[in-house]
């Protein structure tokens, strides 16, 4: 069961990506919403084609993408336990904060952009929109730091020979990829790299 799981969990993260991009993208290309955070007016000219639709997809789809990858690190956790308890363990329960906040994050991040639009890209939108992303940011802050325990705790079991994987084996890994992919210029470089580490995965177990 373990090789299917983790295929899903590939699939999972792939459509995630698609998700990342409804929300980073508009008919025009690429959102900036860097520059849009700078001024009214960049926010309003941001998010003046971009389709409200594609945000609600957006959080419906990435949901069940959420639920799909994190039977994978389930999987993972589940499958350390025949060489650390303890390791298992941080695994489980760092990937339980790791989803139940991640997939908070992504409904929040699309419903801004949602309400946004749909409230009229006003100024008095922007302003409560953007109060709401900030006053629900720890729902990121802790799905990042669940996701970083998961993965430096799988990293640390396989270096140090720990598994039966070989040790070279520690470089599958969401960090090693991601480290390759941020120099480049590619939307949902997390998923990509997740989808990447499952599928390494996939292949050696």
């Amino acid at each position: 069961m373990m090789k299917p799981v983790l295929l899903i969990a590939v699939i999972g993260h792939v459509l995630c990506g698609i998700c990342d991009c409804l929300l980073g993208y508009s008919p025009n290309g690429r959102l900036d919403l860097k520059g849009a955070l700078k001024s009214p007016e960049k926010m309003r000219a941001v998010f003046r084609d971009y389709p409200v639709k594609w945000a609600m997809i957006s959080i419906l789809l990435g949901v069940y993408a959420i639920t799909a990858f994190g039977f994978g690190y389930f999987a993972l956790s589940r499958w350390m336990a025949q060489y650390s308890e303890a390791a298992s363990a941080v695994m489980f329960v760092s990937a339980v904060i790791f989803l139940i906040s991640i997939v908070v994050h992504h409904i929040i991040c699309g419903l801004v952009e949602w309400l946004y639009v749909k409230l009229g890209r006003t100024d008095e939108a922007r302003e409560a929109v953007l109060e709401f992303q900030m006053k629900t940011i720890a729902t990121m802050i802790a799905g990042y730091l669940g996701l970083l325990t998961f993965l430096v705790t799988l990293f640390i079991l396989i270096l140090t020979g720990k598994t039966a994987l070989p040790q070279w084996a520690c470089v599958i890994n969401t960090l090693s990829f991601m480290i390759i992919l941020l120099p480049a210029k590619i939307p949902a470089k997390g998923n990509l790299a997740g989808a990447c580490m499952f599928l390494g995965l996939f292949l050696l177990l």
